[in-house]
């Protein structure tokens, strides 16, 4: 429990008619300057009244959030857009008519009338219009613009149900929207639009490839190779520090997918030498090859997709089972997949490449 703790409101609501009354009292928690953590296409988003200094940086104290990662605004219509930035670029009108609503956020420039509380000191935003009926409904009841990062504690695994969030977050917030599990799994594509040519910040539900059909050129962040240091001042949430981190210290191993399984079998029995206790994370075709520890699939071998809707419930899975270390099959950066590795990488805290 936080200091100055919370009596956390939870609500049940339907996703396709959520209940208008509800509505009614969460918008009203958030124009007071409360938090609300709701579900979106991704993953739930805790928000805060963006216009709202005061309540912004309350996010951080119940995330427990470096002060320097900055926040997306979560808008309900376009309008939100201009009236917070400076200018709109031709580029992103064609990438808002494709994408919005759904999981791309466009990073814009700002023009000083959101507290920069949200910006962490940057001179740009990013938006993002959720395609999610709860969401736009409490959106458009607050009548404000949200600051909204997942609902969990910070360098947690992302919640994807209201139970995570419940777990992470119960009195630290004011209230939670359950409207069942969020659909995709994975946060949205952060896409920096200020320059010449597109940078993708962050992979997310939106690839590269659907960028470049809308946009032309787009370009990968040097961050998102891991080859480097990370970013001194982020642009982005996910650039700088650990991210979506089980409470168990995780190894990732990539390359072709026989060898894999094979290092990891190998690292299972010699961390079971050392009395350690082993969990794996899996494709579902190969849990039956991991006799003797606890495997979790993820998602089939070659379905990015599947794998990005249970990757942070699994990576969940884990907790309270006693594992000493969890051993996970990496994915191909391809697609979805870019998406699904980067998350993995930043969860990890050792990568081993068996090409």
């Amino acid at each position: 429990m936080a200091p100055d703790a919370k009596q956390t409101v939870f609500w049940r609501v339907d996703k396709n008619c959520p209940d208008p009354e509800v509505i009614r009292q969460a918008g009203h928690i958030l124009r007071r300057g409360g938090l609300v953590a709701f579900p979106t296409e991704t993953v739930y988003g805790l928000g805060a009244n963006a216009l709202d200094g005061r309540a912004v940086e309350s996010i951080f104290t119940a995330k427990g959030r470096p002060r320097d990662n900055p926040l997306i605004v979560h808008i309900a219509d376009t309008g939100m857009v201009y009236r917070y930035t400076r200018s709109v670029p031709e580029r992103a009108l064609l990438l808002m008519r494709r994408f919005w609503p759904g999981p791309l956020t466009l990073v814009l420039p700002g023009n000083g009338r959101i507290p920069r509380e949200v910006s962490a000191g940057l001179d740009s935003l990013a938006f993002r219009m959720p395609d999610h009926p709860v969401a736009l409904a409490l959106i458009r009841e607050a009548g404000v613009p949200l600051a909204a990062p997942s609902a969990n504690l910070s360098g947690r695994p992302s919640p994807t149900t209201a139970r995570h969030v419940y777990s992470d977050l119960n009195g630290r917030i004011d209230a939670i929207l359950d409207g069942g599990p969020a659909g995709m799994g994975v946060e949205s594509t952060v896409l920096d639009v200020t320059g010449d040519v597109p940078v993708v910040l962050r992979p997310g539900g939106v690839t590269p490839d659907q960028i470049r059909e809308t946009a032309g050129a787009v370009v990968l962040d040097g961050s998102l190779s891991l080859a480097g240091p990370p970013p001194r001042r982020p642009r982005s949430p996910g650039m700088k520090y650990r991210h979506y981190a089980p409470a168990a210290p995780l190894v990732l191993v990539e390359g072709d997918g026989v060898r894999v399984v094979e290092e990891i079998k190998r690292l299972a029995a010699d961390y079971a030498r050392r009395g350690k206790k082993v969990g794996v994370l899996c494709r579902a075709g190969n849990r039956d090859k991991y006799a003797g520890v606890l495997a979790v699939p993820a998602g089939g071998a070659c379905d990015h997709a599947s794998v990005a809707a249970v990757l942070y419930d699994a990576l969940r899975r884990f907790e309270g089972t006693g594992v000493d270390v969890i051993l996970a099959e990496g994915v191909q950066p391809e697609g979805l997949g870019l998406a699904v590795a980067n998350r993995l990488r930043r969860a990890a805290g050792r990568i081993i490449k068996v090409d």
